[in-house]
């Protein structure tokens, strides 16, 4: 009886976290889409805004798809359609001619910097109101 009512409370804990991520989720992405953005393109402008500890601003796909939680075909697709509206740019990695390096562009560094504001405000509404 007691191992029936731990699962139940890990399988509701599961509930809770999923229903949390999705409500976050459809905040960021009506917030969002008045700057023509959904929270998935954010989160790749987000990550690309950081500076790596080397210095670099750029990132490989591959490491960008471990911090956004994406399919390497679905960033794949993102970052092209980020790159057609002029936020993003790609090149050839140095240290291996075969991975793509992606870096933000100066209208796309400005866009986040606009969008930045509405994301955390978001963030902080959904998140510490639990």
């Amino acid at each position: 009886m007691a191992a029936k009512k731990a699962e139940q409370t890990l399988v509701d804990q599961w509930r809770e976290i999923l229903a949390l991520h999705a409500r976050t989720q459809c905040e960021l992405d009506r917030a969002l889409h008045q700057h023509g953005l959904c929270a998935s393109d954010f989160e790749v402008l987000d990550v690309l805004s950081e500076q790596r500890p080397d210095g670099v601003c750029s990132y490989r796909v591959q490491e960008i798809s471990e911090r956004v939680h994406l399919s390497q075909s679905a960033l794949s697709r993102l970052v092209a359609r980020l790159e057609k509206d002029g936020l993003v740019e790609r090149g050839m990695c140095a240290e291996d001619r075969r991975g793509v390096r992606v870096t933000l562009t100066a209208k796309g560094r400005a866009l986040h910097g606009d969008v930045l504001p509405v994301q955390r405000a978001v963030l902080t509404r959904t998140l510490t109101s639990n």
